[in-house]
């Protein structure tokens, strides 16, 4: 069984550090940040993790702007994460003090039969109940003083929001030990319900022309060339700016739990789509969270030779840093090319887990850096000593020197490359560890010509 990913949404007025708190949270700077009212619009989804333990974060647009217009679509916005959310962090700005728009905010988080929490931002170098008296006026429990910024109080934060959390839920049904987990991803209408009916051999999933028929994540088994398989099938996920109806809104969530659990994902494609904006975001949560990978194109048998030639030509150039993920064409409806999509699929998972010796690691590095040495650095040379596995899905490899934090990104994916031609890494991402040490078969070597 599977936990699900709990979701924690971050809410409240404008221009109190909600993305700065999102950025802090996830690791990232994937929500823009300006010192300007209303920057944030839309809804922004991200991993993190506290004390071992994942979880998803939804950062939405601040309610009470100016703009009439603006600020229904973000009032719309934060209602769609509080739909999504198991815990809601109500963020609020020291510096601004306690507003009415707090407290309208506040009135509708009462409602809820979930746990809020008063998050007290800017709080920097202010102690005691100082920065969060005020705010007890909110009615929702004992304020936070945090610093996004800074990071200030931030762990102590989350250690009691996850003692607030509900218990873990799971997928409780029982599956074979040795199927793959398998997460179908795509926009509406590509013709995931399709593919997974083909692939089960009956009707399970409602199926028609009209893009989110599926609402929810759907899980079914299937056998192929008598190996077991779990797959996951999930609502089509939309541009956001065009999700109207509730219920829709909740896919991508849904998305990122399934991946969360797969140990391949399927991005579908709609063959007289191509591939867009939305398709790579769905890809790249499903590649940040280490997730083996290939990318099914449907519909293609409903293409002309020459449209044919062109979409292939347009994918393989934009698919850009997903060139190390199989590309397929199928056809979900007819059943041509599902046994190479299975191939992929089987050929991903096996590099996802493959085991890689220490030895040979260490020469490929060896090799690598005499074919191409990293440049020095202030006249001192980089030293990659050797290299060992860290982990498995994804395939993680250490690698031992010194000066090894001042690697740049670009020598980085030179190494990468290397490795997952010799071992046939393809079809999974691969994260490189770098540690500074002394080798430690030096002091073995000393020793023995004692």
């Amino acid at each position: 069984m599977h936990n699900v990913l709990p979701v924690i949404a971050l809410v409240g007025r404008p221009n109190v550090g909600k993305s700065t708190l999102f950025n802090r949270l996830t690791r990232t700077r994937d929500a823009l940040v300006a010192d300007q009212p209303g920057v944030t619009r839309d809804r922004h989804y991200g991993f993190a993790v506290h004390d071992g333990r994942r979880y998803i974060v939804i950062d939405t647009g601040g309610i009470g702007q100016d703009d009439e217009d603006i600020d229904t679509q973000a009032f719309a916005q934060t209602q769609a994460a509080l739909e999504e959310a198991d815990v809601v962090l109500l963020v609020t700005d020291s510096r601004q003090g306690l507003l009415a728009g707090d407290q309208i905010i506040a009135e509708q988080l009462r409602r809820l039969e979930r746990p809020v929490h008063v998050v007290v931002n800017k709080s920097e170098g202010q102690v005691g109940v100082s920065a969060t008296a005020e705010f007890h006026a909110l009615a929702l429990g004992e304020p936070w003083a945090i610093s996004a910024t800074h990071g200030d109080r931030i762990n102590a934060l989350l250690a009691r929001v996850f003692e607030t959390l509900p218990e873990p839920r799971a997928d409780m049904s029982a599956y074979p030990p040795d199927a793959i987990r398998l997460a179908l991803l795509g926009r509406p209408n590509a013709g995931k319900s399709t593919l997974v009916n083909r692939l089960v051999g009956e009707t399970r999933m409602l199926t028609q022309d009209s893009p989110g028929t599926t609402r929810d994540a759907v899980a079914s088994e299937f056998v192929f060339d008598d190996k077991p398989y779990v797959i996951v099938d999930t609502a089509g996920v939309r541009r956001r700016a065009r999700i109207d109806d509730a219920v829709e809104k909740l896919s991508v969530v849904k998305a990122m739990q399934a991946a969360e659990a797969a140990q391949v994902v399927i991005l579908m494609l709609d063959g007289a789509s191509g591939l867009s904006v939305q398709d790579v975001r769905l890809l790249s949560l499903a590649v940040e969270r280490g997730r083996a990978a290939v990318i099914a194109v449907n519909k293609w048998d409903g293409l002309s030779a020459k449209a044919r030639e062109k979409l292939h030509a347009e994918l393989v150039e934009r698919i850009g840093a997903f060139n190390y993920l199989p590309l397929l064409f199928i056809s979900a409806l007819h059943g041509s090319g599902l046994r190479e999509l299975i191939d992929a699929i089987r050929a991903s998972h096996r590099a996802a887990f493959a085991e890689l010796n220490t030895s040979q690691l260490s020469r490929e590095l060896e090799q690598a850096v005499e074919a191409h040495a990293p440049p020095a650095i202030h006249g001192r040379r980089i030293k990659l000593r050797y290299a060992h596995q860290g982990g498995r899905n994804p395939p993680t490899i250490v690698i031992h020197g010194n000066q090894t934090q001042r690697l740049s990104d670009e020598y980085k994916r030179y190494l990468m490359r290397r490795f997952r031609e010799k071992f046939n890494l393809f079809g999974t991402p691969i994260q490189l560890a770098f540690k500074n040490s002394d080798n430690p078969y030096v002091g073995n070597a000393r020793a023995r010509r004692r």
